[in-house]
C-alpha cells in the first residue's frame, strides 16, 4: 500500500523560462475505465499509453484479482483478457491503495454480481467519504457496507434493478460508478445530474460497445448490455498537463508544446481560464479515437503577465482537480484568484484547501481561506519555503510549479506523493526548465 512509501523532500531551484515539447503519460480517469470495463470484456483489450501512475495499477490489480489476465508488454503496452461478464470471487480483499477512483467505480462494477467483495484502501483512502455511492447502489438493490461512511466497503453482490438518481454532488466516479452497475442491471438506469462532469465513463462504455444515450442533463442506460474487448491508445492526461501549462504562463518568453494531449470538452475549462489569466494557445491537430479528442497543444505566455480569474458554481466543480495548481500560480497574477464552491476539495486525498492555504503562507503570501474555497491576491512575489505536500500529489506538483518562480530554493516534504498519480514529473518539469 502506498502509505508505506519512504518519504523523499525534493529541492526545486526557481528557473528562468519553461521550454520545450512533452508528451504525457495516458489520462488517469480513462485508463481507470478502461482497465476496469476490459476486465469485465469478453476478449483481449490492448492499450497504449496507459496511466503510469499508481492509482490506476490499483484498477488493474483488482481485475486482476476477479479472474482478469494482465500482461504488461515489452513496449509498455497492457493487455487486458477479461472475465466474459463473469467476475470470480476473490481470495481475499480489493487493495484500492489510495485510488478512491478504483473504489468507487468498482463497487458499481461489482454490485452485479454473485459474491461478496472487501474494498480496502490505504490511510489517506480510508478518510474519503462513500456514503455518496453506498445510497443510489442500495437503491438498486445492492447490499453495501461501510464503516462510518468510509472503507472498508463490504459489497454483497447479486441482482439489481435500474433507478432514476439525480446526484446531489457533482461526481464523475458516483456517475460512473451508477453506470457500471446499469448496464448490468434490469430495467433502465437515469442519471440526472445538475453540473455536468467529466464523460470519461460514458465514452468508456461506449467504445467497449455499450448503448447509451444524453440529453441536457441526464444519462440513460438499459441493463443486459455485454463488453466486448477494445484496442486503444489512452490520451495524454489533462490534469497532469495542468501543471506544465501554469508553469509555462509563468515566464514571458516560454513555449511549450504537448503533443497527444486529451482535449475532451469536459476537461478543457482549463485551458479556458489559462485563456482568461491571458495565456495563448494554438490547437495544432486535433483526432478522435474511441470517442476521445485527442491534440497537440502549443502554449506561450501572456506578453503583460497573467491577469487572473474568479471561478465559482459549475466551473469549480469542471476545475476541482485543477484548482490548487491555479491558486499556487495566483500570487504572480495582477488581480490574483478568488475560488468558491469547492468544498470537495476538503474531502480529496487531503484537505486541500488548507493546504493550499498553508503553504502559500509559508511561501510569503497573502492569502484568506474560506470554507468553500480562497481569495489570493495578485501582485506578491514568493520566496523559497519549506512545502508540506500532507502526503497528496497535487498539492506536490502544484507548489513544485509556484517555486519554480520563487525567490530562493523550495523543499517539497513528501514529494514522492506526486508517484502515485504521476512517477515521471520532477524529470519532466526539470526538462522544460531552463536555469
Amino acid at each position: 500500500m502506498s502509505s508505506s512509501i519512504i518519504s523523499t523532500t525534493q529541492t526545486i531551484k526557481p528557473a528562468r523560462n519553461i521550454l520545450g515539447s512533452l508528451q504525457l503519460p495516458g489520462d488517469k480517469s480513462i485508463s481507470h475505465r478502461y482497465a476496469m470495463l476490459a476486465g469485465l470484456a469478453e476478449g483481449t483489450t490492448r492499450l497504449t499509453n496507459f496511466s503510469t501512475g499508481a492509482d490506476c495499477a490499483s484498477s488493474l490489480g483488482c481485475v486482476a484479482a476477479l479472474g482478469a489476465k494482465v500482461e504488461r508488454k515489452e513496449d509498455g503496452s497492457i493487455e487486458v483478457t477479461g472475465t466474459a461478464g463473469q467476475f470470480q470471487a476473490p481470495a481475499g480483499p480489493l487493495d484500492c491503495g489510495n485510488s478512491g477512483s478504483t473504489m468507487r467505480m468498482m463497487a458499481g462494477l461489482l454490485a452485479p454480481h454473485p459474491h461478496t467483495f472487501v474494498l480496502l484502501g490505504d490511510e489517506s483512502l480510508s478518510r474519503r467519504p462513500m456514503e455518496r455511492i453506498r445510497k443510489p447502489l442500495s437503491a438498486m438493490g445492492a447490499r453495501i457496507e461501510l464503516t462510518d461512511g468510509h472503507a472498508p466497503v463490504t459489497v454483497y453482490g447479486g441482482p439489481l434493478t435500474g433507478i432514476d438518481y439525480a446526484t446531489p454532488i457533482p461526481s464523475a466516479q458516483v456517475k460512473t460508478a451508477l453506470l457500471f452497475a446499469g448496464f448490468q442491471a434490469s430495467g433502465t438506469t437515469i442519471v440526472h445530474e445538475a453540473v455536468r462532469t467529466r464523460d470519461h465513463g460514458e465514452l468508456a462504455l461506449r467504445a467497449f460497445g455499450v448503448e447509451l444515450s444524453r440529453s441536457q442533463d441526464k444519462i440513460e442506460v438499459r441493463g443486459g448490455q455485454k463488453l466486448r474487448a477494445i484496442q486503444a491508445a489512452v490520451p495524454g492526461d489533462m490534469s497532469s498537463a495542468a501543471f506544465f501549462l501554469c508553469a509555462a504562463v509563468l515566464f514571458p518568453d516560454s513555449n511549450l508544446v504537448l503533443d497527444g494531449l486529451g482535449m475532451n470538452p469536459t476537461r478543457a475549462a482549463l485551458l479556458d481560464v489559462l485563456t482568461t489569466f491571458g495565456a495563448k494557445f494554438k490547437v495544432l491537430n486535433l483526432e478522435e479515437k474511441n470517442g476521445e479528442l485527442i491534440g497537440t497543444v502549443q502554449v506561450n505566455a501572456p506578453a503583460g503577465g497573467l491577469a487572473g480569474a474568479e471561478l465559482s458554481g459549475a466551473l469549480s466543480a469542471q476545475l476541482i482537480d485543477e484548482l490548487p495548481v491555479l491558486a499556487a500560480i495566483a500570487p504572480y497574477s495582477r488581480n490574483g484568484i478568488r475560488i468558491r464552491d469547492a468544498k470537495e476539495l476538503r474531502v480529496k486525498e487531503s484537505d486541500r484547501i488548507a493546504l493550499v492555504a498553508q503553504n502559500l503562507r509559508a511561501m510569503g503570501a497573502e492569502v484568506t481561506e474560506h470554507e468553500d474555497g480562497l481569495d489570493v491576491p495578485g501582485k506578491q512575489q514568493l520566496r523559497g519555503a519549506e512545502i508540506h505536500s500532507g502526503g497528496d500529489h497535487r498539492i506536490a506538483m502544484a507548489f513544485s510549479v509556484a517555486a519554480l518562480r520563487a525567490q530562493g530554493e523550495s523543499q517539497i516534504h513528501g514529494a514522492e506523493a506526486a508517484g502515485i498519480s504521476f512517477p515521471e514529473f520532477y524529470a519532466l518539469l526539470d526538462r522544460i526548465s531552463e536555469r
